[in-house]
């Protein structure tokens, strides 16, 4: 079963210095008890993509095109009380920083309660013990203890872990997680990310994890799309991507995962910088970081299923004859 279907997404940016394209014609879904991973560079677009599906772009952004399905039901041009009514009930979202999640000067019952009662009339009694639940969940220890404490007397794993527990509380069909992981050392990421997939196997939701870090979603997700200048680039399985990528971006980006080679190679480098999104090049946005690019690059490669299952954009992918 489909939760989330993405058809042509376009989130705009109007600045006083132009129109920054920040998700230009975006496309994919998900199903139900599956995990993908968006993955691509600083300003690739994904955390807006993410922004985008749960109504939370402010301006001068705004989705001006495309299509954001969940459960059948048309999301953009939503009522902003029908979106409240979806946020933490039905999809929810697990930012980078918790503590855009939670209040510093509130406790953690208290904001765990709130999340509850905000959306099912139960007594405060049940809320309590759920909530009590929830952190046990996610493997934090005396959760009735942690549940007495203000958000700054844990360290940051720890809210992290009470961000997931307050993302699952109301069963969610689908969470969107935000680079949960990247300001937590190496062993922590692996217990939250561990916690996340178990939860939403164990549930049946729906998982859509954004990174910048292929080794992340590499045992995480069942499907990667990588966005490059707010335009997928590539997907397909994680399998696949990860063992026979395509696109050039995709490769450089495999190349540079220290995991991904060989001890005493050199690093692959993708030369140059990410372009700038208010003047963006001709044709492909990777052309002039592109070893492959050719004259037939001054044009925008159209998104094509190579193979079943594995679409990509770009006129000489990896598999075909490198251009004279």
């Amino acid at each position: 079963m489909t939760v989330l279907s993405v058809e042509g997404l376009q989130t705009h940016f109007f600045t006083r210095a132009g129109v920054v394209k920040a998700v230009d014609g975006v496309d994919f879904a998900i199903e139900r008890g599956k995990v993908m991973g968006l993955v691509g560079e600083s300003g690739s677009g994904k955390s807006v993509t993410g922004f985008s599906i749960i109504g939370l772009v402010d301006p001068p952004g705004r989705v001006v095109g495309g299509s954001i399905r969940f459960q059948g039901e048309e999301l953009i041009g939503a009522s902003d009380r029908r979106m409240r009514e979806l946020r933490g009930s039905k999809v929810a979202m697990i930012f980078q920083d918790p503590m855009m999640t939670l209040n510093p000067v509130l406790r953690i019952d208290t904001q765990m309660i709130e999340a509850i009662l905000a959306h099912r009339d139960v007594p405060k009694r049940e809320a309590w013990a759920q909530a009590r639940d929830g952190l046990a969940q996610v493997g934090i220890p005396s959760p009735e203890e942690r549940l007495r404490a203000y958000p700054h007397q844990l360290s940051g794993g720890m809210r992290q872990r009470v961000a997931i527990a307050i993302a699952f509380l109301n069963n969610p069909d689908l969470i969107v997680a935000d680079e949960p992981t990247t300001a937590l050392d190496v062993t922590i990421q692996a217990q939250i990310i561990h916690v996340a997939q178990m939860l939403c196997r164990a549930r049946g939701a729906a998982l859509i994890w954004i990174t910048h870090d292929l080794a992340v979603v590499a045992g995480l997700a069942d499907r990667i799309s990588v966005m490059y200048a707010g335009r997928v680039v590539e997907a397909g399985p994680t399998d696949d991507v990860i063992d026979h990528p395509r696109h050039p971006y995709t490769v450089g980006l495999l190349g540079s995962v220290p995991s991904a080679n060989r001890r005493g190679e050199k690093l692959t480098q993708i030369p140059g910088m990410t372009p700038n999104m208010l003047d963006l090049p001709p044709g492909c946005a990777f052309r002039e970081r592109c070893p492959r690019a050719s004259d037939a690059c001054l044009t925008v490669p159209q998104i094509t299923a190579a193979e079943a299952g594995h679409p990509i954009r770009c006129h000489h992918p990896h598999g075909a004859a490198v251009p004279a």
